[in-house]
């Protein structure tokens, strides 16, 4: 169990604004016999819980808009916000990117993104990309 939770702890902290990376844990664990489907569910859970704390930080930044060091203007905002929520949402299949994924669910917070569609679509991607990886790393190891 112990090996399952520093996982979770390692794709969490990996989907934050901090640089780390979780795949050669994962396919470390997978390389040692781990259940490669109990390591993908909980790979992919700590990575997108940890995205939502980029997604929570973001939102909460908005209660600070009215400060003059905010980067966006209230005009600027009310028409980023609905483009964002109708075409840019989409972007956040793309979350698990490693340069500008974790950057994206923060503006999603940021853009007041309703929160099960920005789970819902930066999990998808998350989960896709712990999939890529355990299927990469199986056909290497075996």
């Amino acid at each position: 169990m112990g090996a399952y939770l520093g996982l979770f702890a390692a794709a969490f902290i990996a989907a934050t604004l901090l640089p780390f990376y979780s795949e050669v844990a994962l396919a470390g664990l997978q390389s040692a016999g781990y259940d490669p489907v109990a390591l993908w569910c909980w790979a992919t859970a700590g990575n997108s819980l940890g995205a939502a704390v980029n997604w929570a930080i973001g939102r909460w930044l908005l209660g600070y808009q009215d400060r003059r060091w905010f980067p966006f203007k209230p005009k600027q905002l009310g028409p980023a916000q609905r483009w964002y929520q109708r075409w840019g949402v989409w972007s956040l299949l793309l979350a698990w990117l490693p340069v500008g994924g974790d950057a994206l669910t923060f503006i999603a917070g940021l853009m007041r993104v309703n929160f099960a569609l920005f789970f819902t679509l930066t999990a998808i991607g998350k989960g896709a990309r712990y999939a890529a990886v355990l299927g990469i790393a199986g056909w290497l190891i075996g």
